[in-house]
């Protein structure tokens, strides 16, 4: 079994190992039951904080995710009928991965957009992005604009990525039913099996889940670091001219 305070616990341990300073937030929205984390992170003394690179993880655990966690696959059936050894909620392979959202920034001294390649700026940012990230998917860059001194000016870099993380199977989930009787599982002794391959084993998040979160913390310090090194972009750096249209 694992639950939102145990992810919560298990990625802050693995921040602490990187070096980061770590701002955590919790919430529960009483109407939905649903719990969100949020953490803002960056490299540094907090003093300095805004003139950092900084990224904030987010992610929502619903009441889905603690029914899951807590009752297994019996506890959905729950709902809606008795525990049958043929249900579909039992063997299904739609179990949603946990969704961790991750957005940086990256403050610039409001950069004149005469001097930046913007084209450039951003795909060298995705390139980044992408190069230090072993789970993200995705990289999306963007410039921040604001207006100056009767022009606009580029405010701060910013890059959203997205990580999927197998709360059951590191391998992909492929099914909830396992070989432990229905009193076991329902009794929270169990919580998923696998319904194909490997004799039906139990899976233990507990145990790849802390290095998974480790492998996420060091690519965000690794980003975080990244972007750092791009603070010098439009200050006379590689891409201070030669526009693109």
């Amino acid at each position: 079994m694992v639950t939102y305070e145990d992810i919560t616990d298990m990625f802050l341990n693995a921040i602490d190992a990187t070096g980061l300073s770590a701002h955590p937030e919790f919430w529960l929205n009483t109407q939905t039951m649903v719990r969100e984390f949020a953490c803002a992170l960056h490299p540094g003394p907090c003093e300095e904080a805004d003139h950092r690179a900084t990224c904030t993880v987010s992610f929502a655990w619903g009441p889905l995710d603690s029914v899951l966690s807590i009752d297994g696959a019996e506890g959905v059936c729950d709902f809606f009928h008795e525990p049958d050894e043929d249900c579909p909620h039992l063997h299904t392979e739609n179990v949603p991965p946990l969704i961790l959202d991750l957005a940086y920034t990256l403050p610039m001294e409001r950069v004149s957009l005469d001097s930046v390649n913007l084209r450039q700026l951003a795909r060298t940012l995705k390139l980044r992005g992408s190069e230090d990230s072993s789970r993200a998917g995705e990289a999306r860059p963007s410039i921040a604009l604001a207006l100056g001194r009767g022009a606009m000016e580029a405010e701060a870099l910013t890059l959203q990525q997205r990580v999927e993380l197998p709360l059951w199977n590191p391998e992909g989930v492929s099914g909830f039913r396992s070989n432990t009787s229905s009193l076991e599982r329902r009794s929270g002794h169990s919580a998923f099996g696998r319904g194909r391959g490997r004799g039906g084993e139990q899976p233990h998040p507990e145990e790849w889940l802390p290095h998974l979160l480790a492998e996420v913390a060091d690519d965000i310090s690794r980003v975080v670091v990244a972007l750092e090194e791009m603070r010098s972009l439009g200050q006379g750096g590689a891409y201070g001219s030669g526009r693109q249209n």
